[in-house]
């Protein structure tokens, strides 16, 4: 797949409006009423496994919501993509298109006020709960994406080749050995943010419903890429029959967990500890397992089984002494099900602030609840005033850069509010600068953040000053006075932030991706921002600290006038119109620190890093760059806006609004 073919699929994700007040006035209960009509109805096409589309339904919600993963946020149900290519041709979606035929008339019936991932959610939500399982609650507000190209980076497409570059974690489930599959499971959950304790509950609690189908050693027929018209209509039986009920596959594997599969219990975690477990093939020429009889027993086991993936967790001590927890006490099980289902269903909505509906449980350690900000807020035209007094004054925390021999914490604190800002991801809501969580573990040990609590600990005098103003508040609002010191356009200030409190448990956010690719990795990590390439270009202009450049490991910075903002970073000379950037040439080094940079030629001075030299490199970007070069205004005007969008975009009041008005 050639650079420029990936550039359209790595744009920010396309999304329908989604109608808040609509979602609002959605009748929950009426919903679900409607929803549990529906899983016992049968129906012709697809009949009701022990005659409840229950399990079903979960296993819909499980898919859509299942294909999040913690190290970019992509993936989850908000956007409902499993109704695209490529996800629903998934061979782990399998005839869920069936599912969701079931539940157009709903769809329909409900209109805008429910979205196809609310509903999906929804309806999984309310299969377990009807089927007696415990539930904490549901979280509405899902947007609905426009097509599945937000997911191509999910795969198996040639763009996953190219922004998630890793190897496969062993092929387990086609080799019948647990001790094999153990940790290719908790690596699959991890990816979704799960410890072992909510691995266990998620997938006991699961198989606690429904079966599995593999009747058919030929398989369940063309995808629906491949045959739209009629997708996975099944190879086995004939007549009516074919391809369903007895005759269906799925997965390959046949038969049930338990023996009352439409009914909640812990039944899953005492047979994997009562029997032992022996291999064989199933009817779909897998490999499965079956209870042994036990000796002396004249009654044969009952009919059940597993998967590897299942005598895994008894063969992993850590799995199984939370298999052991939840076979001796139910509302054990109940408690650490309901909160990881839950988890697995909301993880990449984000914050609680983005959750609507009538049945929302309280806030969630996952979704990183903040506290109420302080009030009254601050007079913050003051605030800014003594930051920028604190540009220029001395202070052993950190060293200053001088730029024509003058001491300035300029650059720096543009740096401070940028890498506070940066932990953001539009794709699961997640990180920003609300909360100031870069003081914090694991954000300030970051490599990217180092140095970071020395500029802020020239700040915090200033707080002290104002007993309501919070860290958050401070570090963007020092950003923007830096900025507008050195000559940037006045930029627009939202107040209203709070702090994390110092001793939250560590959240599992992480840095960006790093890629061999750099054009790849500044434009998926963009993306993954939710800024434009304009925007990115835009930003690549802020002031740069050589001091701080130094510290993260680089021979230096493009520019030794890091108290100084304009558009040299594209353009240097008046004179000659050449840009720093753009026409210099530059030959690649690697600095003292061992990384990659890159030298102007004849300059003594003026470095840039690989990602610097990727807008050069890309001809998008290097069309903004050359735009910026030869006009300031544009730059400024450009700068002043992405600047605004990148401070607030944490900033949440709803599933699609902000707190901060954008005029």
């Amino acid at each position: 797949m050639d650079r420029s073919d990936a550039r359209e699929d790595l744009e920010t994700t396309r999304r329908m409006v989604l109608d808040v007040e609509a979602v609002k006035g959605l009748d929950i209960a009426a919903v679900k009423a409607d929803l549990k009509k529906v899983f016992v109805s049968s129906q012709d096409f697809w009949p009701a496994d022990f005659g409840h589309y229950g399990p079903l339904m979960i296993r819909l919600a499980w898919h859509c919501a299942g294909s999040f993963r913690s190290s970019d946020g992509r993936g989850g149900c908000d956007g409902a993509r499993i109704r695209f290519d490529p996800e629903r041709s998934w061979a782990d979606n399998t005839n869920l298109e069936k599912a969701r035929s079931l539940l157009w008339p709903i769809k329909l019936k409900y209109g805008k006020a429910l979205t196809w991932g609310d509903l999906i959610v929804l309806a999984g939500t309310t299969a377990i709960e009807d089927m007696g399982g415990p539930v904490l609650g549901v979280c509405l507000g899902r947007t609905e994406d426009a097509d599945g190209s937000a997911s191509y980076a999910l795969g198996p497409t040639p763009l996953q080749e190219m922004v998630a570059p890793c190897e496969a974690n062993g092929d387990c489930k086609a080799n019948p050995v647990p001790e094999l599959s153990a940790p290719q499971i908790r690596d699959t959950f991890a990816r979704m943010a799960m410890n072992d304790a909510e691995t266990v509950a998620l997938v006991g609690g699961g198989h606690a419903f429904g079966k599995t189908h593999g009747a058919c050693p030929t398989g369940p027929g063309p995808a629906p890429k491949d045959q739209p018209s009629n997708p996975w209509p099944g190879t086995c039986g004939a007549g009516p029959m074919k391809g369903k009920g007895p005759n269906a596959f799925t997965s390959g594997f046949e038969g049930p967990w338990t023996t009352n599969p439409i009914a909640w219990d812990n039944e899953y975690f005492k047979n994997l500890l009562e029997y032992d477990w022996e291999k064989h093939k199933g009817p779909g020429d897998h490999w499965q397992w079956r209870p042994v009889p036990k000796p002396g027993d004249n009654d044969p086991p009952a009919p059940i089984m597993m998967l590897t993936a299942d005598i895994a967790l008894i063969k992993d001590a850590e799995y199984l002494k939370w298999v052991t927890l939840y076979a001796e006490n139910q509302t054990a099980l109940d408690e650490a099900f309901s909160q990881a289902w839950y988890k697995l269903m909301t993880r990449d909505m984000g914050p609680y602030s983005r959750c609507l509906g009538s049945q929302l449980p309280p806030p969630q350690p996952f979704q990183a609840p903040l506290p109420p900000p302080s009030k009254p807020l601050p007079d913050f035209a003051k605030v800014s005033r003594d930051i920028k007094k604190a540009l220029i004054t001395a202070s052993s925390a950190i060293g200053a850069d001088s730029p024509g021999g003058k001491t300035s914490y300029g650059a720096l604190f543009v740096n401070l509010a940028f890498q506070c800002a940066a932990s953001f991801r539009q794709t699961d809501y997640s990180g920003g600068c609300n909360g100031a969580r870069i003081r914090l573990a694991p954000q300030k040990d970051w490599p990217s953040n180092k140095g970071m609590d020395g500029v802020l600990n020239v700040l915090l005098p200033i707080k002290d000053k104002y007993p309501t103003l919070s860290v958050a508040d401070l570090i963007v609002l020092a950003g923007n006075a830096a900025l507008e010191d050195a000559g940037a356009r006045k930029l627009k200030f939202c107040g209203g932030r709070s702090d994390a409190p110092a001793d939250e448990a560590p959240l599992p956010f992480v840095p960006p991706r790093q890629f061999d690719d750099k054009i790849i990795e500044v434009r998926d990590n963009w993306v993954v921002k939710g800024l434009s390439p304009r925007d990115g270009v835009a930003l690549a202009g802020r002031p740069r600290s050589p001091s701080q450049q130094m510290r993260l490991g680089y021979s230096g910075s493009w520019t030794s006038a890091s108290n100084k903002f304009d558009n040299s970073y594209f353009k240097a000379s008046l004179r000659s119109g050449i840009g720093v950037l753009l026409n210099e040439e530059w030959e690649n080094k690697t600095s003292s620190a061992g990384l990659d940079e890159f030298k102007a030629v004849g300059k003594a001075d003026v470095w840039m890093t690989p990602r610097d030299l990727a807008i050069r490199w890309d001809p998008e970007f290097q069309a903004i760059a050359q735009e910026f070069a030869a006009d300031n205004n544009a730059f400024r005007n450009a700068f002043a806006a992405a600047w605004t969008r990148f401070m607030n975009a944490d900033r949440f009041k709803g599933p699609t609004g902000s707190e901060c008005p954008r005029k």
